[in-house]
């Protein structure tokens, strides 16, 4: 009889004891890829993920993408089919999300620092610059004039509140990013309609957050600020971005986000808004929530050592693919990833292993001190939740190791 380890290891898809990726068996999927290291996103998990977002939130409010969660093109035009719209972070992003086939109307472009050649791209192509400063709002002046059309804008709003407790944060307090609250009244009063198409505002205060009452009080604040901005813009607001913030769990004892009041209390600043937002579109922006659980990472046992009474497990991936789970993207204590024997999930004895990857630094980790079965060279070990900030969010170019492959299924 085999041990139960974690809840989080009865929920996976599995035959016969083994990972079970899009219908496939690890082996299979490295066939598929070219070889390992790969990451797999599954193609049905992702469209379940939107299809229980649509269930739960309400109905008015719009679902957005943000690209930089996971850029992959065939992710993206996959996506595209189900949300409403496309949020891109570069010029490069914009590309893509016009590849996919979604009107320009329905794209926007946040992002500190953007380059004039980035935001003439974006005015040409008809997409909505979510400004983050007087200087990229005058570059868009400047701009327009050029090309004789007004940009489509919404003013970035670095908020007078933080979202707590989440992983990052995006607003409130002295920030590189948006306009603080502060100075909107007087910008507003200050733009030329002929240049600038004022679309309405972006206010993001955090990410990755699993704490229910924090997002309802950030959402409280948020429209709060919406509806006082609104009562002093020159026209009326016809898009209101709120960010997102939704997280999912990585390590263990980390609840799931209970979405279900989350989406009550916005149902209620929905139905209660005022005059001033009727007509507006209000959109949540997600990136993490919707691709992070349908992602693995898969990476092929190379050897297996003892060192000093530590057995060690090298894989052929490691930190240049997967900068998020070697805890060297922001984590300030280091955790383990949920990561798991991938034709053996479960097994009446267990092992503590050290997980390392194939570069010269002590920072490539891939898991430490975790219980998996036994293992051979030649197995493959899978990284759960790693669908989103994996591969384009990871130094592949260090110590000049193979780029990893990446695929939907």
């Amino acid at each position: 009889m085999s041990k139960p380890r974690h809840e989080r290891l009865q929920r996976l898809p599995a035959r016969g004891n083994r990972l079970l990726i899009a219908g496939r068996h690890a082996p299979a999927l490295v066939a598929i890829a070219g070889g390992s290291p790969c990451y797999i996103y599954d193609r049905q998990a992702i469209t379940a993920r939107v299809a229980m977002l649509r269930d739960c939130l309400p109905a008015a409010l719009g679902i957005h993408y943000a690209i930089k969660a996971n850029p992959l093109p065939a992710v993206v035009a996959h996506l595209a089919r189900l949300v409403d719209g496309l949020d891109v972070a570069s010029l490069r992003e914009m590309q893509v999300a016009l590849g996919s086939g979604v009107a320009p109307e329905h794209i926007s472009f946040a992002g500190p620092a953007k380059q004039p050649v980035e935001l003439a791209g974006a005015v040409a192509a008809g997409i909505t610059v979510n400004v983050e400063s007087d200087l990229e709002l005058a570059r868009l002046v400047d701009i327009a004039r050029a090309q004789g059309q007004p940009a489509r804008v919404a003013l970035r709003i670095n908020p007078d509140f933080e979202l707590k407790s989440s992983g990052m944060k995006m607003g409130g307090g002295s920030r590189p990013f948006g306009i603080d609250a502060e100075r909107v009244p007087a910008l507003l009063a200050s733009l030329d309609p002929q240049c600038l198409d004022l679309r309405g505002f972006h206010i993001f205060a955090g990410s990755q957050n699993l704490q229910a009452q924090a997002l309802i009080e950030a959402h409280n604040q948020t429209f709060d600020l919406a509806r006082r901005l609104a009562l002093m813009a020159p026209r009326p607001v016809r898009e209101v971005n709120i960010g997102g913030g939704l997280g999912i769990p990585y390590f263990p004892g980390e609840p799931a986000l209970d979405l279900a009041p989350v989406a009550r209390n916005l149902e209620r600043l929905l139905a209660g808004r005022c005059d001033a937002l009727a007509g507006a579109a209000f959109i949540m922006e997600l990136g993490r929530f919707l691709v992070g659980e349908a992602g693995y990472y898969l990476c092929q046992i190379t050897d297996i050592k003892e060192s000093r009474g530590r057995e060690y497990w090298l894989t052929d991936g490691g930190l240049h693919h997967h900068l998020a789970n070697s805890g060297n993207f922001g984590q300030v204590i280091r955790k383990n990833y949920p990561v798991v024997l991938a034709d053996c999930l479960q097994a009446d004895e267990l092992r503590t292993v050290e997980i390392a990857g194939p570069l010269c630094t002590p920072l490539d980790v891939v898991a430490t001190g975790v219980e998996l079965p036994r293992a051979q060279v030649g197995d493959y070990v899978a990284v759960l939740q790693s669908g989103a900030y994996g591969a384009s969010a990871s130094p592949q170019g260090f110590l000049s190791h193979p780029q990893v492959r990446e695929l939907l299924l």
